[in-house]
């Protein structure tokens, strides 16, 4: 049977090894983001050969998540239908992209049926548009920067330890401000932060905070998720600060440019099913969304 195992940052070594195999841009795989929402989704994780199996709790009901990493697909399938069936759970694989589902179809065809997770799909933008908000679609953005700058002194600096107080105390104040029309799993996210936080390092994680006079306003952290791509897990930014938000998205975007002169696209990760979200990541004019699947195995 599968030696599932809590999630531990010991794990990371063997889970980049295969993320870096996987080189997907989805959000869903990169080793931050397990580790810091272990408390929403109780993910278990194990090593099958050189893929990784994940088990987790999503809407309150056992599921696994696509089996990533590389070499013979099958192995790993068959060791999570078998403790599937074990445990009487029905078999549904979540995260699953385009590429996985011809992966899936290759090996088991027609065993499975697919439902598309429209909530779920991660918005992909070009980096190079976000460093810049050049263009006629992205004027807005631009001018709401130039009016941000022209009003504020201001910078953007990575962010380091001696940094992390000042943006959990502006996390704080941003929860308050915006109790009244955030959605109730903000708790999750909020543990998330801190859980990236604590272990900031040791996760690799990258990140800058937006300042105004000295005071942190605005921060944002994430990960490079692939080997062209990097996955942004958090971006908050004063609300009552014209051009906050857009500054934020566009100065870490040029911090990593030049970090990694490989990186080609921005993953801001999917909207959750809310309207105010999904207006939002689409002002910001995706190259893209990347679509998910929940996929079902179908019984005899």
């Amino acid at each position: 049977m599968i030696p599932f195992k809590n999630v531990t940052l010991c794990d990371k070594p063997w889970v980049d090894e295969l993320v870096r195999a996987e080189n997907s841009p989805s959000a869903d795989y990169n080793f931050g983001n397990i580790f810091i929402w272990d408390r929403r989704y109780k993910q278990l994780i194990a090593r099958c050969g050189d893929r990784m199996l994940t088990k987790l709790r999503y809407d309150g009901k056992p599921a696994f998540v696509f089996p990533i990493g590389s070499g013979p697909l099958r192995p790993a399938i068959e060791a999570l239908r078998e403790f599937a069936a074990w445990k009487s759970y029905p078999f549904c694989l979540r995260g699953i992209t385009e590429a996985h589902r011809e992966l899936l179809e290759a090996e088991y065809p027609g065993r499975f049926v697919y439902q598309e997770d429209v909530n779920n799909a991660d918005y992909i933008y070009l980096a190079e548009k976000l460093s810049t908000y050049a263009g006629k679609a992205l004027h807005g953005k631009k001018n709401h920067c130039n009016r941000f700058e022209a009003e504020n002194d201001w910078d953007f600096v990575p962010i380091t330890r001696e940094l992390i107080p000042g943006c959990l105390d502006m996390l704080v104040v941003w929860n308050e401000e915006n109790a009244a029309r955030l959605d109730p799993s903000v708790v999750y996210e909020h543990d998330a932060v801190v859980r990236a936080f604590a272990a900031y390092e040791r996760l690799g994680l990258e990140g800058g905070a937006l300042r105004v006079g000295g005071k942190i306003v605005g921060f944002t952290i994430g990960e490079m998720c692939s080997g062209d791509t990097f996955d942004v897990h958090f971006e908050k930014a004063d609300i009552n600060l014209n051009g906050a938000y857009p500054m934020v998205c566009r100065e870490l975007t040029r911090m990593l440019m030049t970090r990694h002169p490989e990186l080609r696209y921005m993953n801001r990760e999917d909207d959750m099913g809310l309207e105010s979200l999904r207006r939002s990541k689409e002002s910001y004019k995706p190259e893209y969304l990347l679509k998910k699947y929940t996929a079902r195995w179908i019984n005899d």
